[in-house]
């Protein structure tokens, strides 16, 4: 009886490391990879609507101002908006 049911547990092992080392589902599409890929769509990043340089205090305006793409991004990649002023991907 033991001869038997190695090959079942072997198969069930196997069957468990395939699908544990697939690609989790939280993985970053590719649009918010990094900010190289967002600036080549949104050239001066993309913030909230009313959000303001932190540095400065004052609103900006080159960017892309929207409440929906920037909370997308944020879903996707919360390291796109390193200084948490709500534009992510800022560029000068």
């Amino acid at each position: 009886m033991k001869k038997s049911t190695i090959p079942a547990v072997v198969a069930a092992a196997t069957l468990a490391l395939v699908t544990a080392t697939a690609a989790p589902a939280s993985a970053v599409p590719a649009k918010w990879k990094n900010c190289t890929t967002v600036n080549k769509k949104y050239p001066h990043g993309v913030g909230k609507a009313k959000a303001k340089d932190k540095t400065s205090g004052k609103p900006v305006n080159t960017f892309t101002r929207s409440d929906k793409i920037y909370a997308e991004a944020m879903r996707a990649n919360k390291g796109l908006d390193r200084d948490k002023d709500g534009i992510a991907c800022e560029k000068r």
